[in-house]
């Protein structure tokens, strides 16, 4: 390993939240770089996604293992091969998968994706990427969309939620989105096309719902749970569908709230709820990709990145995430390409 740095930078979690992320459950510390073993592969991390998920492994197990006290930060990332024994990669090679919060990680060759020639590799992660395939599969794939129907979309000023509401408007619908603050709201109106936006912080998002949807919601896309979730339920109309991606509300709070209404308007308003995992879908990935690769060099949608440099940034990046003060897919670059 000639030419490489005797340490890296890493992020561990060093205690579990039980309420409010804070950056005292992080440590950043120096390590020595790993050694590579047989059928492994070195990798030079460039960028780290930042996912409201973060914040759930820390939880316990969901669909991939619990994130513990002393392990580096689990973490999806793109990087560059600088040394490979086995599985066909080169240094020089750009793969991907889950590198953690580190600056250097040694990775089983199978566990590793080699990533297409497109640059930026930061879209790779957005638009074609995780996000883009989340918001494509989650509207298109889950609940469906149609010319005409109103779409309502929380988180919309996020990774998923920009996106989704943007598909949305290509198909044709009415789109109505649910973020924080007046200065996103307009920016997700004025920039990304979506017919009006709820301020929650500021505004009562039952009454306004009714205001912003007179014929009613056709479509939720949920990304909080909770009591926006609630609202969402109370303003649906009969067979409404409701694709499930996440809940970012309940992640970092020391007493989750369920919303009220379950399963009494499921029934009455006869809705379908679905949850779904981006991974369901791989099989129409090629389609997913085409497509959106195509609506943004249409201009017909507008990609937006919410990028910080820095590993020792991660924790602060991800709470602030939590927040919601990013716009777009929020990423961490840890080394230039």
């Amino acid at each position: 390993m000639t030419n490489l740095p005797a340490e890296q930078t890493q992020v561990l979690l060093a205690a579990k939240p039980e309420g409010q992320l804070q950056e005292s459950h992080f440590e950043v510390r120096h390590a020595p770089l790993p050694e590579v073993e047989e059928g492994y592969v070195l990798v030079r991390s460039l960028l780290l996604s930042q996912d409201a998920a973060n914040r759930a492994w820390m939880q316990g197990a969901t669909y991939k293992s619990a994130v513990e006290v002393g392990d580096v930060m689990h973490g999806y990332a793109i990087g560059e091969v600088v040394e490979a024994r086995g599985g066909g990669f080169e240094p020089g090679d750009i793969v991907a998968g889950e590198l953690g919060w580190q600056e250097y990680a040694s990775m089983p060759a199978t566990h590793l994706a080699r990533c297409p020639d497109h640059r930026p590799l930061s879209q790779l992660m957005s638009i074609l990427g995780i996000a883009g395939k989340t918001a494509y599969h989650g509207l298109l794939n889950v609940p469906g969309i149609e010319e005409g129907e109103t779409l309502l979309v929380s988180a919309a000023g996020g990774s998923v939620g920009s996106i989704v509401g943007q598909i949305g408007k290509i198909k044709g619908a009415h789109v109505v989105g649910i973020a924080g603050g007046p200065e996103k709201c307009a920016w997700i109106t004025d920039e990304l096309g979506f017919d009006s936006c709820i301020d929650y912080k500021n505004t009562d998002v039952s009454k306004t719902i009714r205001q912003h949807c007179p014929k009613g919601v056709d479509v939720y896309f949920d990304n909080v749970g909770g009591p926006i979730l609630q609202a969402a339920l109370f303003a649906m109309n009969l067979k409404g569908r409701i694709s499930c991606c996440g809940a970012v509300s309940q992640y970092d709070s020391a007493s989750p709230q369920s919303p009220a209404g379950i399963p009494g308007l499921i029934v009455v308003k006869r809705l379908r709820m679905e949850g779904f995992i981006v991974m369901d879908f791989v099989d129409q990935d090629a389609q997913a990709e085409a497509d959106l690769k195509q609506w943004a060099a249409d201009g017909q949608i507008k990609v937006a990145e919410d990028i910080i440099d820095g590993i020792e940034n991660a924790p602060k990046g991800l709470i602030g995430l939590l927040a919601g003060d990013n716009r777009g897919k929020r990423m961490i670059r840890v080394a230039a390409e």
